[in-house]
């Protein structure tokens, strides 16, 4: 049941502003909104909500600012709620985000020109949240080959296996996990001013879309989508000392983009699955994810074939509308295990859009049956090899 409290009005940004612009950047003197300060705001009724990002060496300086902005959004009439989210810019030193022109950037292993001078910088020391045992991120090269709803079935089949699992819907630019799932509340910050996640099917669940209108369109540079992604991982209660989770399962956007490559960069993965469809337009995609998973130093568990076929429904026969055997070759080739086929589905496509992922609504049917097939085989992938293995070298082409 959501707490959204649909009888308020919703704030005026001009007011909103002008309240913001009260509290000062301690930095410039300036008000919040008039420094720049103010990104990614949100007006709902009853509620207001915004990121202040930083440089990641002044957050203790602008800890005190976030409380004060919030304290004077709380009294304007009708906020019932409010949350300022203080995030931080990650820029490694010596790197920034646009190279001059003339420069180009990439991973050490696949450049696309010779560069002039090779500069190794060694990333941050990639963890991995606390309290959280092993990470695996779900893949795609390219959108629409079921990612997230492997992801989200995925997620439940380990959880019914008995697993304590996270969820973490990181692609900030489609958020879909929370439609998947049927949820619709908002998390609350815990004592420890550390996000709550909400629970689903034995799951803990974060996504962004559960922050910002479901139809809001996220207009957010690469920088800031990393940032916001850091914040999921590192601000998120997702174990306890007493209780650690034993998986955190992250549902990647689709691409080899700056969040994947920040996440690669902040976190310890295990390893990775990969999802595609059978026509060789996905593998050609399927084949750059896998190549910066390897340059990441990322093992893949494995490749999943998403709609392999259709069963005819008179006679159960596959008719092979994408072709088929196209995701047994991709792994093949880029030395993964094939971790097998789903059949397009009509009860997984609808268990997504009713919220109930089909492990659970439909537990006797094939869909669900291959799923806790693949949680078992991924589960036993992470037991027997999972990633050790030393940071990335991420070096920066100039």
């Amino acid at each position: 049941m959501s707490d959204h409290p649909f009888n308020a009005p919703t704030p005026e940004r001009g007011r909103v502003i002008a309240t913001l612009n009260g509290v000062k950047d301690p930095k410039t003197g300036r008000g919040l909104g008039e420094a720049g300060l103010v990104q990614a705001l949100v007006l709902r009724p009853g509620r207001v909500g915004f990121m202040l990002e930083v440089d990641r060496t002044e957050t203790a300086l602008y800890a005190p600012i976030r409380d004060a902005a919030e304290a004077a959004l709380s009294g304007l009439p009708g906020v019932e709620k409010v949350q300022v989210v203080l995030t931080t810019k990650d820029r490694p030193p010596g790197v920034s985000h646009a190279a001059p022109q003339g420069v180009s950037r990439g991973v050490s292993q696949g450049a696309q020109t010779e560069p002039r001078s090779a500069r190794p910088v060694r990333a941050t020391p990639a963890m991995k949240p606390a309290h959280v045992r092993q990470v695996i991120a779900v893949a795609s090269g390219k959108g629409g080959v079921g990612k997230s709803t492997v992801a989200v079935n995925l997620s439940t089949a380990l959880a019914v296996l008995g697993y304590g699992v996270g969820l973490l819907d990181a692609d900030v630019y489609g958020p879909s996990v929370p439609r998947m799932l049927g949820l619709t509340q908002r998390p609350v910050l815990g004592s420890d001013k550390k996000l709550v996640p909400l629970l689903a099917f034995g799951m803990k669940v974060v996504s962004i879309g559960l922050l910002v209108d479901e139809g809001a369109p996220m207009i957010w540079r690469g920088p800031m989508a990393s940032s916001a992604l850091g914040q999921l991982l590192d601000d998120v209660a997702w174990g306890a000392p007493e209780a650690p989770l034993d998986i955190l399962v992250i549902d990647m956007p689709p691409g080899t983009g700056d969040v994947q490559l920040t996440l690669a960069q902040k976190v310890r993965l295990d390893g990775a699955v990969i999802v595609s469809t059978p026509q060789e337009v996905a593998l050609i995609d399927v084949r750059r994810g896998a190549a910066m998973f390897q340059q990441t130093h990322t093992p893949i568990l494995g490749v999943i074939e998403n709609m392999a076929y259709f069963p005819d429904p008179a006679t159960g026969e596959p008719i092979e509308i994408f072709g088929r055997g196209g995701g047994r070759r991709v792994a093949e080739e880029v030395g993964a295990p094939f971790l097998g086929e789903l059949p397009l589905d009509i009860s997984l496509r609808r268990s997504g859009d009713d919220g109930v992922p089909v492990v659970v609504s439909n537990p006797d049917g094939a869909s669900a049956i291959a799923f806790l097939g693949l949680a078992a085989a991924v589960a036993d992938a992470l037991k027997h090899g999972g990633a050790q293995k030393p940071a990335p070298l991420i070096e920066i082409r100039d």
